[in-house]
């Protein structure tokens, strides 16, 4: 059993991710802002014979992430996985100037990121061990109109992520999961008419984010020594 942070768990990638790594075995400690989503999951892992702690948490608070990853520590002596995978996508064109939703998506989706490595990779240098991940996307591959902050974002992420891995000691595993189209509410933040209509055509074919959620298994299982750095997971669909 291992124990495992999972940020922006309230939906998506993140609330399928708790539900199968508890099915697994695995005690997951979810953190996000809506306590009434968090919590609801936390019953429905708990009915199925799982186990989870439940913490609002905004990744953009840096006091909060490392309250939260020393809450775990402090509760289960051990931190053994770091899922960060909080985001935000509302897509607009440059020229729209939505300036306040380009700050929001570099506050959660690379301030957020950074937070996260600030509060885990203490108590993963201190046991030897431990493996972050974080959710990333095909955005952080190639730019599309639209996309331009979101997918710079996602570039940070990448490189940020790959930055950790190549600092980190031997014993701390590192991966990069970057989706595809997946079913998930980001979309719904797009406030920009025409790139909500581009996204509406771009979402015609998805993923199930449990699709993610098995890659996220999937590297975290293999054994020590072993370090799943990339998986990128898209529909057969997409180009």
């Amino acid at each position: 059993m291992k124990i495992v942070l999972i940020t922006g768990a309230s939906s998506g990638i993140g609330h399928a991710t708790a539900l199968r790594l508890a099915r697994e075995g695995h005690h997951v400690v979810l953190g996000a802002r809506r306590e009434d989503r968090l919590a609801a999951l936390a019953k429905e892992i708990h009915d199925a014979g799982g186990t989870a702690d439940v913490h609002r948490l905004d990744v953009t608070d840096r006091a909060e992430v490392a309250a939260f990853a020393d809450a775990a520590v402090a509760a289960h002596g051990r931190l053994d996985v770091f899922v960060a995978n909080a985001g935000v996508m509302p897509l607009s064109r440059l020229d729209s100037l939505h300036v306040d939703e380009w700050d929001r998506m570099l506050d959660v989706n690379v301030r957020g990121l950074l937070h996260g490595i600030a509060a885990a990779l203490p108590h993963f240098r201190r046991a030897r061990a431990g493996h972050f991940v974080t959710i990333a996307s095909t955005g952080a591959y190639e730019v599309v109109p639209t996309a331009a902050v979101y997918c710079a974002t996602k570039y940070a992420a990448r490189a940020i992520t790959e930055g950790l891995r190549l600092e980190a000691d031997p014993g701390i595993r590192v991966t990069t999961v970057s989706p595809g189209v997946v079913e998930s509410e980001l979309a719904d933040t797009i406030t920009e008419p025409g790139a909500r209509e581009a996204m509406r055509t771009y979402r015609a074919v998805t993923l199930p984010p449990d699709t993610i959620a098995r890659a996220i298994s999937y590297a975290i299982g293999q054994p020590d020594g072993v370090d799943v750095n990339e998986l990128v997971v898209r529909p057969t669909a997409q180009r």
